[in-house]
Order: C-alpha cells, then structure tokens, then sequence
C-alpha cells in the first residue's frame, strides 16, 4: 500500500498536498483499491467555495459510486481534466497523474484536522 509521507490524508481516505495556499486533492491507493476499476470521476463544484466535509464530487467505479468529501474549507480552483477521458490513472497513479481537484483554502487551522501519513496508516490498519 502507497502511503506517501510528505501528504496529509482525511478519514474520508483523501490525500491533500499543500502548497502555499493551495491543496491539491485526490483519493488514496487504499481507497481506489477498494473501488476497484475506476470508470469516471465527476466533479462539477469548480468556482464554488464550500466548506469542509461538503460533497465535491463523485468517483465511479464499476460497481459502485462514492462521494468525494472536501477536506479543507475554500474555493475549487481547479479540476483535473485529463480525468474526463482517463479516469482509470486514479488507478495507476492516485498521487500524481490521478489527482481531482485544487482548492485554495480559506481556513488554515483546519489543516490540524488532516491525518499524518502514520495517523492514516492505522486508520486503514496498514
């Protein structure tokens, strides 16, 4: 399993690289091995600012759909777009070409709330 350290993870099994003011959001490899095959990603939230834990998307896979939960509070700047013709790189690569979305956050303090690469690890009992 792919947990790379330098990433911040939700309970929700998103990983959140911060740059600046800037989260770059996407799901984990534990959370696409346990979708499966992923078929299309929908995400039709970008210039809206929603708050944390608020639905941004979905990710389908062949047998099911699950939400994509915003881990931090702000604005969606960015969708990754080479998603719409691809979605299965959220497979094979859920850390760089798999990646969702961009958020410029709002509420620096919620960043506490993100998990820590070992916080995750014993969530997913890795």
């Amino acid at each position: 399993m792919n947990i790379p350290s330098e990433l911040k993870y939700t309970k929700d099994h998103e990983w959140v690289k911060i740059e600046g003011d800037v989260a770059t959001v996407g799901i984990t490899d534990f959370a696409q091995s346990e979708l499966g095959d992923i078929v299309y990603v929908e995400v039709e939230t970008v210039d809206e600012t929603l708050n944390i834990e608020d639905v941004f998307g979905t990710v389908e896979a062949v047998k099911t759909v699950s939400d994509l939960f915003l881990p931090l509070s702000g604005e969606i700047i960015e969708f990754n777009e080479g998603l719409e013709d691809e979605p299965e790189v959220v497979n094979s690569d859920p850390y760089e070409g798999g990646w969702m979305i961009k958020i410029k956050f709002s509420n620096p303090e919620e960043l506490e709330t993100l998990l820590s690469d070992a916080d995750y690890k014993a969530l997913i009992g890795a």
